[in-house]
């Protein structure tokens, strides 16, 4: 692929599109909208069947185009969010569209940069790895340049850990939740306090191994090394390993589809 001298996009103006109306997509949008970085009016998309969709993105300000092409050529920055085993159709049947003036990005799990490049037609590509906590403006990106990338091995661990991770998160929450049910407390009160450990946000902030956060919570005889024996029992430690690697190998497996 031949190098291209690629206009830049000015920041105080482009418009950002996604094709592709999925949970993702709306938690990237939502956390540009609402922390002020990207107005709503210059975000849009387009959604095709499910009237759900439309009223979740329309409640914060997005526009919601007819049909995909519309959001293209309305878009200087459109970001690929439909899931993988279709993102080669959608790419190639807006090919016509993806004029190097536009910066894309994708965000389908296990889809190589050398493919979206070789579909869209050049090398203006992004791919990223993000996570749904990008609504509250907490989300962990991981991203490849196209063109000068030379390196995606570490996408599907990436997949696996932080985009699949935030779901084994809150599972465990709802099961703490339900813990504190069996235990005796109301419902609202085990869901809230379960949300608000507060756990995640200390690991990111006070630089402290996660084994010392925990060894700072566990007195010697007390409540939480009797609840620690438990899921040690239980083989907590390696089934969250496993479920990592499980959502790697599958990256990986979409990727050679």
């Amino acid at each position: 692929m031949e190098a291209t001298q690629f206009l830049a996009i000015q920041t105080e103006t482009y418009k950002l599109g996604f094709i592709g109306a999925g949970k993702m997509a709306e938690s990237i949008a939502k956390g540009a909208a609402q922390s002020g970085f990207l107005p709503a009016p210059r975000i849009s998309t387009s959604i095709h069947s499910n009237p759900a969709r439309r009223v979740a993105f329309e409640s914060f300000g997005v526009k919601v185009l007819p049909q995909n092409r519309n959001v293209v050529e309305e878009s200087d920055v459109v970001i690929f969010s439909v899931k993988p085993q279709v993102v080669r159709d959608v790419v190639l049947e807006l090919r016509p569209l993806l004029t190097k003036d536009k910066l894309l990005v994708s965000i389908a799990a296990g889809t190589k940069l050398k493919d979206l490049q070789e579909w869209a037609g050049h090398s203006r590509f992004i791919r990223v790895v993000p996570n749904t906590p990008s609504a509250v403006g907490e989300a962990a990106s991981v991203m490849c340049l196209g063109g000068a990338a030379t390196d995606e091995k570490l996408f599907d661990a990436i997949v696996g850990l932080s985009g699949s991770g935030p779901a084994y998160i809150y599972l465990a929450i709802e099961a703490l939740a339900d813990g504190g049910v069996a235990a005796g407390l109301p419902r609202e009160l085990a869901m809230g306090l379960a949300s608000q450990t507060g756990s995640a946000f200390m690991a990111s902030k006070t630089g402290k191994h996660p084994g010392q956060l925990k060894d700072d919570v566990a007195s010697p005889g007390g409540t939480t090394i009797a609840g620690i024996h438990e899921l040690e029992k239980g083989g907590f430690r390696g089934t969250l390993m496993n479920a990592v690697i499980a959502a790697a190998k599958r990256s990986r497996e979409l990727s050679q589809s």
